[in-house]
């Protein structure tokens, strides 16, 4: 690993996705995109569903992946993302996404008075999630 990469660790619930060295990281955080290089300052940020992508080359090709809520952990040159899914764009069957979309969005619309926070919230997360996999897949896709 050069001076110019750091090492970085991104697993999802149930998979490990990537472990090796990164030249640049960009992370999707409540504020927008976020990027990280080598030798950034030590932090921790959450991370919220959206498009993740790293080079594990300075100059090499973009991996891109959909992310869901989670955290990113930057110390001594060592990144760590901890998210609830990460998925490769190939991964991703997006007429399956869009169906879920469907699905959940009837579901929201059935809810009667927001009566039930718990399952309203549930459903909202369900539906960034779809969305987001469908954003991620065409993205690639271009």
């Amino acid at each position: 690993m050069s001076g110019k990469s750091f090492q970085l660790a991104i697993h999802a619930a149930d998979h490990s996705f990537y472990e090796g060295p990164c030249y640049y990281l960009s992370i999707p955080t409540p504020d927008g995109q976020y990027g990280i290089m080598a030798h950034h300052e030590n932090t921790i940020f959450a991370i919220e569903p959206g498009s993740l992508y790293y080079r594990v080359e300075k100059d090499g090709e973009k991996h891109l992946a959909a992310v869901s809520f989670g955290i990113l952990k930057m110390e001594n040159n060592q990144a760590l993302v901890l998210v609830n899914t990460c998925e490769k764009p190939e991964d991703i069957d997006l007429s399956r996404a869009e169906r879920e979309e469907a699905e959940t969005r009837a579901a929201l619309e059935a809810l009667e008075d927001h009566e039930d926070q718990r399952e309203e919230a549930f459903l909202e997360a369900k539906l960034l999630r779809s969305l987001n996999r469908i954003k991620v897949k065409k993205q690639k896709d271009k």
